[in-house]
């Protein structure tokens, strides 16, 4: 991974504020001593203390140390209130916003003198393996979406999207780690009504899981070929599959569906 030599502030140091700045350090993407971060709770701040992260007490100072990139990783209810007091301190500045259903227009409208940057990364890259959206404001730089994007990439995959686009992104990918969970879940069920013990099952799904992925993504072999190359003409594979298939392919459908549908009523459109 490409080492930036970037200064970045991250307002908000929960689950994904925190995961995002220690992510970049354990990538090596970001020195540490570049790296800013600020949050009320000292729980929360202490971990990356010990990191090297600089911890700032408060957004203002934040902002005043951190030149190139600004990320705003609070709750979306109390984003307006975070950033509304720091619209002028931000004025000409790069700030990415992770807060769920907030659109650019709005984000825009509160920092009306920044180049803005929608991005919806999911919970996996807790471990460097999630998948991120990123989404430009009108205003933002081909250089800037750039830097954003490898910012992110540091933390798995990275990939540059339409706003519009953002919706289906969430349904599947941000949703996605819960489904892959739920499958987990039911093979190992599945293994143990069988008649295999529950912590040995759920460890063999999880290593086959994880080899699965690892070869995939570092081979670039489609799934649908990966899948023929392991099913035998009429073997035990090829009748699971039979069996499988259809139901899974129709879950995912509806899943997406019903993730979307809850998505316009959130959002209220």
């Amino acid at each position: 991974m490409e080492h930036l030599n970037a200064t970045v502030g991250i307002i908000g140091a929960g689950s994904m504020g925190g995961s995002i700045a220690r992510g970049l350090v354990a990538a090596g993407v970001i020195d540490a001593k570049n790296l800013y971060v600020c949050d009320p709770l000292k729980s929360c701040t202490a971990p990356l203390a010990d990191l090297g992260i600089n911890i700032s007490d408060g957004a203002e100072e934040l902002v005043a140390a951190a030149t190139d990139v600004v990320v705003i990783a609070v709750k979306p209810q109390v984003l307006s209130d975070v950033v509304g007091p720091l619209a002028n301190l931000l004025a000409g500045r790069l700030v990415v916003s992770i807060a769920a259903g907030v659109p650019l227009a709005t984000l825009e409208e509160l920092l009306p003198k920044s180049r803005v940057v929608r991005v919806m990364p999911n919970l996996p890259i807790q471990v460097l393996s999630g998948a991120t959206a990123v989404a430009p404001g009108s205003d933002v730089r081909e250089g800037e979406v750039e830097l954003v994007r490898s910012l992110f990439a540091a933390l798995g995959s990275a990939q540059v999207m339409r706003e519009d686009q953002l919706d289906a992104e969430g349904a599947v990918v941000s949703c996605g780690p819960a489904y892959i969970a739920l499958f987990v879940d039911a093979l190992t069920r599945a293994g143990i009504r069988a008649g295999l013990p529950a912590t040995a099952c759920r460890e063999m799904v999880l290593s086959t899981m994880q080899g699965v992925a690892k070869s995939l993504l570092e081979t670039g072999e489609h799934p649908r070929a990966y899948m023929e190359r392991v099913t035998s003409p009429g073997g035990t594979t090829a009748a699971g599959l039979y069996a499988m298939e259809p139901l899974v392919t129709d879950a995912a459908y509806e899943a997406t569906d019903a993730a979307l549908r809850r998505t316009e009523e959130l959002s209220g459109k």
